[in-house]
């Protein structure tokens, strides 16, 4: 027998050994706790979706699902420590387009590569963004803050939850598109944001729905405009920017399963599968949408070119901005 036909057999035998035992891997799998982090810290709406996802994968799995919340660096600390978790789907991460998109330009070190460290298990859908403005701002749409805006450029001023955050950006991106010019506010999270616009010291905020709902509902605050195609049915008095005749500048705060690029194949199915059913079932959904999330599940083949094309959308949103990379924490 040939040294190249020995050296043939060796490798089919390898991969069908390997094939046998990733496939009794998943079988058994899970055959222990898995834990899902969450980047951020606990008790906001993208904990408790969490939550309620790991308590759904507890039961159809047989095994306990528990969240851990590692906050830090804009979401990287938590993003990274999964990214160098072992790959056998016991670790794994609700991302969004914070961690596994902006994060890969703003920061200068963020510990991973949003692309080629992970595999998306499922998306899970988004919090839109919209335009809430102070009490004491004389605009009640979007055209008429387009044109106060205009009347001097730079003199209202736009809150966010921070440099680089998802209502940071998504007011560049509404700027860049409309020609206006607001000077930016960033706050430490959208508590101190939501009190300054309360209180008339912040003008506008491009903010997500679920942190400004119940104020602008109370009458704190007015919405005038959703940044998203269709109008949200917790809101359904708030129409969409395209409504008001701007179509190009909807912006939406994703957010997605993922786990280490190198679980194997059976594994990241077994956990797509089951993230996906629970994220259809009529309960789950019901939970969810009254956070003010908007489903719109993707599985991995689906979501990949989203995911893609946010990443580029927002790179070019960044650059167009001239918003700096920082260091992370």
């Amino acid at each position: 027998m040939s040294f190249s036909l020995t050296r043939r057999l060796a490798l089919g035998f390898f991969a069908g050994a390997t094939f046998l035992a990733t496939s009794a891997m998943a079988q058994d799998f899970p055959a222990r706790v898995i834990k899902m982090v969450v980047p951020y810290p606990a008790g906001g709406p993208t904990d408790v979706i969490a939550r309620i996802v790991a308590e759904e994968m507890g039961k159809d799995l047989g095994q306990n699902v528990i969240v851990e919340n590692l906050a830090g660096a804009s979401g990287a600390v938590g993003t990274r420590t999964v990214a160098k978790a072992e790959p056998d789907g016991y670790t794994i991460v609700f991302g969004n387009n914070q961690t596994h998109g902006n994060n890969m330009f703003l920061l200068k070190e963020p510990g991973y590569d949003a692309i080629k460290d992970f595999a998306p298990l499922a998306g899970a859908g988004a919090f839109e963004h919209v335009f809430v403005v102070s009490n004491d701002l004389p605009v009640k749409t979007i055209p008429e803050l387009i044109a106060l805006a205009k009347k001097d450029p730079g003199k209202l001023n736009y809150g966010s939850t921070g440099v680089g955050s998802g209502s940071h950006l998504a007011t560049e991106l509404f700027m860049v598109r409309t020609g206006i010019k607001m000077t930016h506010v960033p706050f430490r999270g959208a508590a101190p944001l939501v009190t300054e616009l309360m209180a008339g010291r912040i003008d506008v905020s491009n903010s997500t729905l679920p942190s400004v709902l119940a104020q602008f509902q109370a009458g704190q605050m007015r919405a005038i405009g959703l940044a998203s195609p269709q109008r949200n049915p917790q809101a359904p008095d708030v129409p969409t920017l395209r409504e008001q005749g701007i179509t190009d500048a909807d912006a939406e705060s994703w957010a997605a399963f993922f786990a280490p690029v190198k679980t194997p194949k059976p594994i990241l199915d077994k956990l797509s599968t089951t993230i996906i059913a629970i994220l259809k079932k009529p309960d789950v959904k019901e939970r969810i949408t009254k956070l003010g999330f908007t489903l719109n599940v993707r599985d991995p083949e689906a979501f990949k070119p989203y995911l893609a094309k946010e990443i580029q959308t927002w790179s070019d949103v960044i650059k167009a901005a001239n918003i700096k990379t920082v260091e992370p924490n």
